[in-house]
């Protein structure tokens, strides 16, 4: 056991048992890396989680589980992709996390992913753990039935460590409803109709309202409640977007219901600017009905452009940037660029968005910066809320969900700034997130003794 007087001590201690463990896990200790920066004045305040080496043990998932998952295309060929699931911490809850499909999907991306996790989902108050999971299989360019087959040999596998009380997986990038249908049906072949087992479902069997709208209304949610800290609203900002997912897209309509002018959105071949403002409705046309590139809304809309590569390298004047497409999109040279632009604010509505490079430029210009294991939490909200519905064998209105959803929103946003100010660190909602998070963890597991 590592027992040290000094919080700094401890945290390179650890960091350096972590990092020579896991030393190509890029992704990880990334995350590890950037957690631990803002940890000191928790452990100079309680020594108590030093003696009980709570950092290493909150590091090391419970449990990985890795597999093959063969299937068939539509040639009759025999493909093989690979499956992760990592279980990270169950303290205060069963495992819940999303299932990503997308060729760069490996166990340093999904413990990334899981670690967030942790602590995103102790700050929406509910009794959810920290877990991830998913496959490089690449759902685009398949049809339906190769990836009907996938879903239902993946599931033949993740069946076995999954359940109401255990693990309830989402979904994620290349994870919508077509997938979660699948999945689920193939669990329900194998173990029965239990609906609380997996979230995102369809409304016809155990879904909820407001699930697909969930992360990117709760981003524009925790955003708004960040500026109207600082004196600022939403109204007639200018607001540049990347992504066209379901967070992008469903942030984009909520931005415009609050006031502000979302100018751009994105896919991973380039983006759009449209200067009188992105049009909800047909983004939602060509990525969610039509699986169509972003470029097709230039083609569609007078005035609106195309350009390829990243929105964050446009030069463009907005006030607030929402990341929304995916890990380290933003690095230090484009956050420059995003500073130059102007913008007073960044939250980030993918996980992991802004390199260490990025973030750091974002603090040296006084940006107010929202992390995304508290702006993007909505999602992972509502899934514990439909996990509540499938319990009491309920469905709540769009209203009450959404009601509910913007409730936790604020509360992760009012944790932030409580935790912040209780460690002389006021302003920094990063720090501030991270905190409220992790002692909650902390906490349960002290509780529980060496579990």
């Amino acid at each position: 056991m590592i027992i040290l007087s000094k919080a700094t001590d401890y945290l390179q201690t650890v960091y350096s048992v972590i990092e020579h463990r896991d030393p190509n896990q890029a992704e990880f200790l990334e995350a590890v890396h950037d957690f631990f920066k803002t940890m000191t004045p928790v452990f100079e305040a309680h020594p108590e989680y030093i003696e009980a080496n709570i950092l290493e043990r909150l590091t090391e998932p419970e449990r990985v589980i890795q597999f093959r998952v063969p299937w068939l295309d539509d040639a009759g060929h025999a493909r093989v992709n690979r499956g992760f699931r990592v279980q990270f911490n169950s303290a205060i809850g069963p495992y819940k996390g999303g299932l990503r499909l997308h060729p760069s999907v490996n166990l340093s991306i999904v413990k990334f992913l899981g670690f967030e996790q942790i602590f995103k989902n102790a700050l929406t108050g509910l009794p959810i753990g920290g877990g991830k999971g998913g496959s490089d299989f690449d759902p685009k360019g398949k049809s339906d039935n190769e990836i009907m087959r996938f879903c239902q040999s993946f599931m033949t596998e993740l069946s076995k460590y999954i359940g109401l009380d255990t693990d309830v997986p989402a979904g994620d990038i290349g994870v919508g409803g077509r997938e979660i249908g699948y999945l689920y049906g193939q669990y329900k072949r194998l173990r029965g109709a239990d609906r609380g087992v997996l979230t995102g479902k369809g409304l016809s069997y155990g879904g909820s309202l407001a699930r697909t709208e969930a992360t990117g209304y709760g981003l524009a949610y925790y955003t708004d409640e960040m500026l109207k800290a600082n004196h600022a609203t939403f109204a007639s900002q200018r607001v540049a977007i990347s992504g066209a997912g379901n967070v992008a897209i469903y942030a984009i309509q909520k931005v415009t219901e609050l006031g502000g002018k979302v100018l751009t959105c994105s896919d991973s071949n380039g983006y759009v600017i449209d200067e009188n403002g992105i049009n909800f409705d047909l983004v939602k046309q060509i990525k969610e009905v039509e699986r169509g590139r972003i470029s097709e809304y230039a083609d569609r809309v007078d005035g609106a452009t195309y350009h390829e590569g990243s929105v964050w390298t446009a030069k463009l004047s907005y006030d607030i940037a929402l990341p929304c497409a995916t890990q380290n999109e933003i690095d230090g040279d484009k956050a420059q660029t995003v500073i130059a632009n102007g913008a007073k604010a960044v939250a980030e509505g993918a996980n992991m968005p802004s390199t260490p490079e990025a973030i750091a430029a974002y603090q040296a210009a006084g940006i107010l910066y929202g992390p995304a294991k508290a702006a993007n939490a909505g999602g992972v909200a509502v899934s514990a809320l439909e996990m509540s519905q499938n319990s009491l064998r309920l469905s709540w209105t769009f209203e009450e969900v959404d009601t509910r959803l913007k409730q936790i929103m604020q509360n992760i946003f009012a944790q932030s700034v409580a935790a912040a100010d209780e460690y002389q660190v006021s302003g920094d909602y990063l720090s501030g997130a991270n905190i409220a998070g992790f002692t909650k963890v902390a906490d349960a597991m002290l509780a529980q003794g060496l579990v």
